[in-house]
């Protein structure tokens, strides 16, 4: 009864504080608590014993962002999640430092303010992007706001040894429990297992309330599986047999996670039996063995008969182990820059532009004011106003609040170590400790705060700057302030942006998916009328078993001679020359993969504006709403592709409802001032 009616009392807090209060959950992610024990606290240490101590603060600074970054995932996928930023960060260090040399306050503060207009508009291209940023403009404040005797290229060069150090780490040592098979690919073996976990998951719950949830959670793997394999590499394609049966592997569960989907839009429970396949190939993923006997589902739905196919298909390619396509296009310059300069990129850039000038510009203005008293280093209040004002951290009043409680806590913290610990052994175990607790507290934007405050007053002090706890709540307030002013300012251009730029970019791979499947469906055949390339293969031609034979469906074993012809004898249109055939299955689930990826994160640009206060979550009103019809009709398009498949057209079902769902996604664009894309309508 309490648990309940705590529950209940917290879904009626306001949502910007039920936000600011919401942790994430998980097991501890030991490795990376390893990777942050021996990140910052030893290279400060090195440095102190060899007599360099402030470019020790630099690169342990350096280790300490590159630990906020160091999120689960392949070895390969961390290059670029640790090392793109890390470079960033370089060159905002060297520009900061030369900058706050070479000029006086009010030149260095317009310096500074075109360096956050431009952070603040590559960061809407994408988390890496974003991370890019991020870096770039806390390493700017740190160059300009704390005089170091190096000069700057010496301090960049330590910037990226720091966080070089700490991506050695993550990728020479192996992760618990990887030391059984190749740890070069635990991390890739991992997100692929968890695929097929996902599967098996949502057809546990097709039929009831769980099922759209754990079609969402099919979404989330299927991405981290895609970033996990789709990393930065020397070579175009994948070089080794374990990496080539892990593409494949993961290029297997789609035809599975399409055949689920359709499943959960039917609606109709099916029988245990049928997630037991998928279990049994995620087991065969984490052991790297062979799946060993599947249990057949029943065939007697066109989504069944899918499943079936799916599953024998995955079964030849866990024996063969061949390659196999992620279904991922990459990003071009073009589309980059389309990001950058958009309408979520001038309105972010414009925004981050505006708090870290003021905020660099007041910083200085107390400084010259010996506000500071003694201390001669005013980055923390620009450097604090970068974080709060990232919308990918959170909605702005949690962004504010865990920001303000984070840093009290904190700085009485470290007020409190400092009294007792020997100097400088003592701050040195401190930031160590500090570093292991990272990848914990980046569940919860106060605690990542806490920890990271204790961890830089540390350095600090161990760089020869007095004890600044009060000083630094002090300026954290302040930020906040700013911060808080700024993100209520009008912009140019309509508020949301960054909303409607998500749900459009959803819009228009959904239409575009739902375009390929209605032209697959019109699509010419191959092959001279009669011959077999031209036929699809009904379920009546297809061979039977001998345990349909039997009317059971009882396990068998699975080998690349079991495989079924419907995967292999589909309709492709002519290519551009008429020919080699294009595949439009393999299109197909390209433009599924990214339907449901842009809405994903449409999804979650939506969730964080409807935490923002009021008068922040009013300018996108109405938004989730055009997002659960696009979700409908990606889910509606999939199924329509599976039935396809089995009957070589789009069933009158299918059609009624993806047309009632075109006229709503007109409707409501309309409201919420989005511009959809045309298609012609089913039928």
């Amino acid at each position: 009864m309490s648990r309940s009616r705590s529950r209940r009392a917290y879904l009626a807090l306001p949502p910007w504080l039920a936000h600011a209060l919401r942790a994430q959950r998980g097991p501890v992610p030991w490795s990376a608590v390893t990777r942050g024990a021996l990140s910052a606290g030893p290279l400060l240490l090195v440095a102190v014993q060899v007599g360099r101590t402030s470019l020790g603060v630099v690169a342990a600074i350096a280790a300490m962002l590159a630990g906020i970054n160091d999120r689960p995932g392949s070895r390969r996928a961390s290059v670029k999640r640790i090392g793109v930023p890390a470079l960033g960060g370089a060159v905002g260090l060297v520009a900061g430092t030369y900058a706050g040399q070479q000029t006086g306050a009010v030149v260095l503060t317009v310096l500074l303010t075109f360096v956050g207009l431009v952070a603040g508009s590559i960061s809407a291209i994408g988390p890496v992007a974003s991370a890019v940023g991020t870096q770039l403009l806390v390493a700017s404040a740190i160059g300009a706001g704390m005089p170091l005797p190096e000069p700057g290229w010496e301090r960049a060069l330590a910037y990226v040894a720091g966080a070089g150090w700490l991506l050695v780490l993550r990728l020479v040592l192996p992760t618990p429990g990887s030391l059984a098979g190749d740890f070069r690919f635990d991390g890739e073996r991992e997100a692929v297992a968890g695929v097929y976990e996902a599967v098996a998951g949502l057809l546990d719950a097709v039929g009831g309330p769980e099922a759209m949830r754990r079609r969402a959670a099919l979404t989330a793997a299927l991405d981290h599986a895609q970033d996990a394999l789709a990393g930065p590499r020397l070579r175009r394609y994948a070089s080794s047999s374990a990496e080539r049966r892990l593409h494949a592997q993961y290029a297997a569960a789609l035809p599975l996670a399409e055949a689920a989907t359709a499943l959960a839009w039917a609606g109709d429970a099916v029988a245990e039996r049928a997630s037991e396949g998928p279990r049994r190939l995620a087991a065969a993923v984490r052991g790297n063995n062979h799946t060993g006997p599947l249990p057949a589902p029943s065939r007697s739905a066109p989504a069944l008969r899918a499943l079936d196919d799916a599953l024998l298909h995955a079964a030849e390619v866990f024996d063969q182990g061949r390659g196999g396509d992620l279904h991922t296009r990459p990003r071009t310059p073009r589309d980059r820059l389309r990001a950058a300069f958009g309408s979520a990129g001038r309105e972010y850039g414009l925004r981050v532009a505006l708090c870290f000038g003021a905020s660099s510009a007041v910083a200085q203005a107390l400084h010259q004011g010996q506000w500071y008293g003694q201390h001669e280093h005013w980055y923390w209040l620009p450097a604090t106003a970068v974080f709060l004002v990232k919308p990918d951290l959170g909605p702005l009043a949690s962004r504010v609040l865990n920001r303000a409680a984070g840093t009290v806590l904190g700085a009485v913290v470290f007020a409190g170590f400092a009294a007792v610990l020997p100097r400088p052994e003592g701050l040195i175990a401190l930031v160590a400790l500090s570093g292991a607790l990272i990848p914990v507290a980046t569940r919860h934007f106060a605690a990542q705060t806490a920890v990271v405050t204790v961890l830089v007053l540390a350095l600090v002090m161990v760089g020869g700057e007095p004890q600044a706890s009060m000083g630094r709540i002090g300026e954290t307030l302040l930020a906040c302030a700013i911060v808080l002013i700024t993100g209520h300012l009008p912009m140019p251009g309509q508020r949301g942006g960054g909303v409607r730029a998500r749900l459009a970019a959803a819009s228009d791979a959904a239409y575009a998916y739902l375009t390929h499947v209605l032209d697959e469906a019109d699509a010419p055949r191959i092959g001279t009328p009669g011959t077999p390339s031209e036929r699809r293969v009904t379920p009546a031609e297809r061979p039977v078993t001998s345990s349909e034979r039997r009317g059971t469906s009882s396990e068998r074993p699975v080998t690349s001679s079991d495989h079924r012809a419907p995967l292999s004898n589909h309709r492709a249109p002519l290519s551009e020359h008429g020919a080699a055939p294009a595949d439009p299955r393999a299109t197909r689930w390209t433009l599924r993969r990214e339907a449901y990826r842009t809405l994903a994160e449409a999804r979650t640009a939506i969730s964080l504006s409807a935490h923002e206060l009021p008068a922040l979550a009013r300018h996108t009103e109405g938004a989730d709403e055009v997002a659960d019809l696009l979700e409908r009709l990606v889910d509606t398009t999939t199924a329509c592709a599976v039935h396809l498949d089995d009957t070589g057209r789009i069933g009158p079902e299918h059609t009624e409802r993806l047309t009632a769902l075109l006229g709503e996604l007109a409707g409501q664009g309309e409201r919420v001032g989005l511009r959809l894309p045309g298609t012609r309508r089913a039928g």
